[in-house]
């Protein structure tokens, strides 16, 4: 194991309906390179995951609630699919500030599958090139963003996105060489 990413902390936003194998792989590399994860959710308690969006796939700890974390409480975001939780999150005034607040430092993001739809939200995709899921593709495109459908990872700047749980070797390997390029470790 390597550890350019120690120090570092990564808030995971997600919610109730998050695809359990898209936050689980991430987290795990993040981990593995030394990272500081936190999951940063709607509500307290635990999340519930999904495998395939329709089977229950266990729960998460929450860490923090998104309402009360800051962008300057980390170093990098994650934001996993599964087609119900960024539906929520986007949804959510305090979610959509947050992911605002981080396109807008200049930190970096990665989001997979679906979570662009929590993006979308918040105005950061126009001018930008990313993946998703195909199913979410046309609502990328309405908010200005360049679709790229044939690359497991698209890096621009800040963003890594990925198409889904089969990109998850080269979204996970990439997520963690953008946010090793970024890192600057803080104190505490």
């Amino acid at each position: 194991m390597t550890q350019e990413l120690q120090g570092m902390r990564v808030g995971i936003l997600a919610t109730d309906g998050v695809e359990r194998v898209e936050l689980d792989q991430p987290r795990g590399a993040l981990q593995g390179a030394g990272a500081k994860t936190e999951i940063v959710s709607l509500h307290p308690g635990e999340i519930q995951a999904r495998q395939f969006d329709l089977n229950a796939a266990g729960t998460f700890p929450v860490d923090r609630l998104v309402a009360d974390a800051s962008v300057d409480d980390y170093h990098a975001l994650l934001l996993p699919g599964g087609t119900m939780n960024p539906d929520q999150l986007r949804m959510n005034r305090d979610a959509v500030q947050f992911v605002k607040d981080f396109m807008a430092s200049g930190k970096p993001v990665a989001s997979i599958c679906h979570g662009p739809w929590t993006l979308v939200e918040a105005d950061a995709v126009r001018g930008r090139r990313l993946t998703s899921w195909p199913s979410i593709r046309t609502d990328l495109r309405n908010a200005g963003a360049e679709v790229v459908a044939d690359q497991e990872v698209v890096v621009d700047g800040q963003l890594v996105t990925s198409r889904g749980p089969a990109d998850l070797p080269a979204f996970c390997a990439a997520t963690v060489e953008q946010f090793a390029r970024a890192h600057h470790p803080m104190p505490g």
